[in-house]
């Protein structure tokens, strides 16, 4: 690949992720409110992707937009949409599967990053998300959505460990 160019940029995934770790884990010693901003600015990235689709397709537009994640980064889930909601069922998440198979070790609340660019986007969109991330060392959660804030509470109940973020409005 000639150098300048774009993938030439690129860094693997096995790299980014362990990245993304130790960043994470640096900022966190600065305080939650720190760790709160970087989120917001993943998350405010994050719009350019999917925010479109979510406001103009809906659930399908999640859909369509996980899809991708979905095969992009290798992931082992299910995905169901209806008309009430969508869920993400992931079976074995690589981001954190990569970040525990490394010699430093994962950031306490590595999953939190995922809610805390999902959940803002859904709060700004005016859709409510559960995000059980089940267990802070196994690398499987379950993400639901919902426009209806009833079904979003009747979800929480069963939650084995809900996530928070940044500014999260109650349902």
């Amino acid at each position: 690949m000639p150098p300048g160019h774009q993938e030439a940029r690129l860094i693997p995934s096995d790299h980014f992720t362990r990245f993304y770790n130790e960043v994470f884990k640096y900022i966190e010693t600065l305080g939650q409110h720190e760790l709160d901003l970087y989120w917001l600015e993943i998350s405010k990235n994050q719009e350019r992707h999917i925010l479109d689709l979510i406001q103009t397709k809906g659930f399908e537009g999640m859909h369509e937009y996980w899809s991708v994640i979905k095969d992009e980064e290798n992931c082992e889930l299910d995905l169901m949409v209806d008309e009430n909601h969508l869920e993400l069922q992931m079976h074995v998440c690589p981001s954190l599967t990569k970040a525990m198979d490394n010699d430093a070790e994962p950031m306490k609340r590595y999953c939190d990053h995922c809610a805390g660019w999902i959940g803002p986007i859904m709060d700004k969109t005016g859709y409510h998300l559960v995000y059980d991330m089940i267990s802070r060392t196994e690398p499987r959660c379950v993400m639901k959505i919902f426009k209806d804030p009833a079904l979003a509470r009747e979800a929480e109940k069963s939650a084995q460990l809900l996530a928070n973020w940044p500014g999260k409005q109650a349902v």
